[in-house]
């Protein structure tokens, strides 16, 4: 096709033209392609000092404790991250806040004009997450950013995100079975294309819980001479629980430890906020942070840390939790039935997937685990969403309560809120769309 059928309209939004890229454009372009766009702009990444994180579950929570950490110390702090819960802008932070409208819109018309002048040149126009990253690389460059957080998008050895040469620490949070079709239908496979973002001679951090992923990632380390640091149940102990967090005991690289308040309902958030301590003390020392990030600096801003749509209580009772495969669906069904034995009171559930997740594990997790009394499913606003019949069919096949199956999910969020009671709590999971969506929904509704 043509350079000039992607002739820019001056008219449209940076949303609107970002919506129509997955219309015509079906190829992603090879590391090598990606890599000369880059240097087109100027190579802006390579002025920058990178934190680069993958993994199956827990990037973004591991972004969001690094991000709070280094702007409590002071440093300007970009972070991009994916998917958005409403609006695209989310996935690009500038110190903790999502960028301004007109830092957007300028970022994506100097994308738009470099990916005009590449095509006449013969290369492919950006894929839509291609697109995205070069926009954050702008933004940043442009912003100065003293720190970037960088999470991957899809794996890490071929991710776009991993054209990068020189982070500061690369950093891999738990690994489990998802986008099988794509990275591999082992631990083993999966681990192996998350290694692939460890640079030679940089240092890696990475979540050891799970032996056959750990040793992929060990192994690769050793044959890059990437210094490595484990971090896994056994370096931290729970010493609490008080107002809505948990206080735990983190053993440091160095044998000494430091006391952490985690303000999460959820327990896996120890163990996403001992990662990112980990990662920050294998990096503490380096020129661009020495003096700098210290331990005060590290508790403070752990305990600030926020990041929605992780077992977030959005309205009394009511929460919301983005666990879409099951790896995570697992972390969330744990959290929820403590819960629920916390505070004496049974389940209901709002449930929606992607047709291209292992839905049915995550269902019958959350059957299995949690005090069920009631159950909606609905119908994901996307092409990619599940419907709704196969949905209901599902959850009633591992569920003994009365399930409802709804067309929209704003339908079945005002019914379970409307059957919502001083006797249960509303978990909502399945999904990050469905988190944009139930937010939207009572954004319009007046809950928020």
């Amino acid at each position: 096709m043509e350079a000039g059928t992607f002739a820019m309209n001056v008219y449209e939004s940076a949303e609107e033209y970002l919506g129509r890229i997955p219309m015509w454009t079906r190829k992603k372009n090879s590391l090598e392609d990606i890599r000369r766009f880059l240097t087109e702009m100027g190579d802006p990444d390579e002025h920058m000092n990178i934190i680069h994180v993958a993994g199956t579950n827990g990037k973004g929570s591991v972004c969001a404790f690094l991000q709070s950490v280094f702007i409590k110390a002071g440093f300007r702090t970009g972070t991009f991250t994916s998917p958005h819960l409403i609006d695209i802008r989310e996935r690009f932070c500038l110190n903790g806040d999502m960028v301004p409208e007109k830092t957007f819109e300028e970022s994506c018309r100097t994308v738009r004009v470099l990916s005009e002048k590449m095509m006449e040149k013969g290369y492919c126009h950006p894929s839509y997450f291609e697109f995205l990253f070069y926009m954050a690389m702008d933004m940043f460059h442009k912003e100065k950013m003293d720190i970037v957080i960088l999470e991957t998008g899809l794996g890490g050895r071929l991710d776009t995100t991993n054209v990068i040469n020189h982070p500061l620490v690369s950093v891999i949070t738990s690994i489990s079975l998802d986008h099988v079709e794509y990275l591999g239908d082992t631990i083993e496979k999966i681990a192996a294309e998350k290694a692939g973002i460890i640079k030679k001679g940089i240092p890696v951090v990475f979540d050891g819980n799970d032996l056959k992923a750990a040793d992929v990632i060990r192994k690769r380390a050793r044959e890059l001479n990437s210094p490595f640091y484990e971090a896994d149940k056994q370096g931290y102990e729970i010493t609490g629980y008080e107002d809505k967090g948990w206080s735990a005991r983190f053993q440091g690289i160095r044998g000494d430890s430091m006391e952490a308040y985690i303000p999460s309902l959820a327990e896996y958030q120890v163990m996403n906020a001992f990662l990112s301590f980990r990662a920050l003390e294998a990096v503490q020392n380096q020129v661009a942070l020495r003096g700098r990030i210290g331990r005060e600096q590290i508790k403070e801003g752990i305990a600030a840390m926020y990041w929605p749509g992780r077992m977030e209580e959005v309205l009394p009772g009511i929460f919301l939790d983005g666990a879409h495969n099951p790896g995570g669906t697992e972390a969330f069904a744990k959290a929820a039935a403590r819960l629920c034995a916390a505070r004496d009171k049974r389940a209901n559930i709002l449930f929606s997937s992607v047709s291209d997740k292992d839905h049915k594990q995550m269902i019958r997790e959350i059957a299995e685990a949690l005090p069920l009394a009631e159950g909606a499913v609905a119908h994901i606003d996307s092409e990619r969403g599940l419907e709704t019949e196969v949905l209901l069919e599902e959850f009633q096949s591992f569920c003994g309560c009365d399930v409802k199956g709804f067309q929209t999910v704003e339908e079945a969020v005002l019914y379970m809120l409307h059957k919502k009671d001083e006797g249960h709590l509303l978990f909502c999971v399945g999904s990050l769309y469905l988190m944009g969506e139930i937010k939207e929904v009572l954004r319009r509704n007046g809950y928020d």
